[in-house]
């Protein structure tokens, strides 16, 4: 099963992660981490690394941030470089991650990010999209 660790400004990641488990009862593998204004990149750094070990269990873990750009998309970009299996998930909101609930046990973690940027387009994307817009500008001379 996919891990989930769902990361967003201010309280939006514990709410996320609260309605979620209102509906389908308590999700394994998902942690939600908030945001804060002030909270130091180096916190937020080691509260997402947390999260990432509490979600995986080898199947890979992905990370859902509501904003490309963003500390929480900016910490998971650089943490995914480490890990395999880990995909960086930007812009997300509720209906979309409910829809991907029952996705979470069947698909590989690059067949989730396909499906989930699919379904939220044009407002989601992920960071392995936003890394081919960049490498189609770049030449090889």
């Amino acid at each position: 099963m996919l891990g989930w660790v769902i990361s967003c400004h201010d309280d939006r990641a514990q709410e996320l992660l609260d309605r979620l488990e209102n509906k389908y009862g308590p999700l394994p593998q998902c942690r939600a981490v908030n945001y804060w204004r002030g909270l130091s990149a180096n916190m937020l750094s080691r509260m997402m690394c947390e999260a990432l070990h509490q979600t995986d269990s080898g199947d890979g873990v992905i990370f859902l941030t509501d904003s490309a750009g963003a500390a929480p998309y900016r910490v998971a970009s650089l943490m995914s470089h480490k890990h395999s299996g880990c995909e960086v998930i930007a812009g997300i909101h509720y209906s979309l991650i409910e829809q991907m609930v029952p996705m979470r046990e069947s698909m590989s973690s690059s067949a989730f990010r396909q499906r989930i940027v699919e379904l939220g387009t044009p407002g989601v994307t992920s960071l392995w999209h936003q890394q081919q817009k960049k490498s189609a500008f770049c030449s090889t001379a």
